[in-house]
C-alpha cells in the first residue's frame, strides 16, 4: 500500500498556538494509520510542492484583525496558482484560534480554498475567547479523523 501525507501547516506565534499544532501532530499519530506519513511545518515553510504530494491537509491560523493570520495568506499566495489545477479535491480541514468570532478569518480561508476547490472533510472549529485547555483535545480530534480518514480510504 503506498504511503499517504497528512500535511498539517500552522500558524504558531505564541506557546498555545505551538501547543495546538502540537495537539493536530498527535491526533494525527494517536490514530496509528499505517502506510501514513505527518509532515507539520509553518505556513512559512510550506510551498507547493509540499501541497501537491499531501493526500490530505490540516491547515491552523489565528484570527488578527477578523482575518487570517499574515503568514497563512502568504501560504496561500504562494501556492495557489502553482496547486490551483493539480490539488481540486484535496481533503482539508481548519482550526482557528480566535480572540473573538473568527467568522471573519473562516469565511476568508474558505474563499481562498473554494477557489483552489478543495473539499472540507470537517466544519471549521473555531476556538474563541480565552484559552481553554479543551481547544487542545479539539484540535487533537481534528488530526486524528484526517489521519484515521485517509487510512480508510474515505477520502
Amino acid at each position: 500500500m503506498p504511503e499517504k501525507t497528512l500535511l498539517i501547516v500552522a500558524h504558531v506565534p505564541s506557546p498555545n498556538t505551538g501547543r495546538l499544532r502540537d495537539a493536530a501532530r498527535e491526533g494525527a499519530e494517536a490514530a496509528e494509520a499505517e502506510g501514513l506519513s505527518i509532515r507539520c511545518l509553518t505556513p512559512f515553510e510550506a510551498g507547493p510542492e509540499d501541497v501537491k504530494s499531501a493526500d490530505a491537509l490540516l491547515l491552523g491560523t489565528t484570527e488578527n484583525l477578523g482575518y487570517m493570520s499574515g503568514a497563512l495568506k502568504d501560504f496561500f499566495d504562494r501556492i495557489y496558482y502553482p496547486c490551483l489545477e493539480e490539488t481540486q479535491g484535496l481533503p482539508y480541514a481548519l482550526y482557528i484560534r480566535a480572540g473573538h468570532d473568527g467568522t471573519g478569518t473562516k469565511r476568508a480561508v474558505e474563499s481562498i480554498v473554494g477557489g483552489l476547490r478543495w473539499r472540507a472533510v470537517e466544519e471549521t472549529l473555531i476556538c474563541r475567547g480565552e484559552w481553554q485547555d479543551s481547544f487542545l483535545e479539539e484540535v487533537r480530534e481534528r488530526g486524528m479523523l484526517l489521519a484515521a480518514g485517509l487510512e480508510a480510504g474515505v477520502f
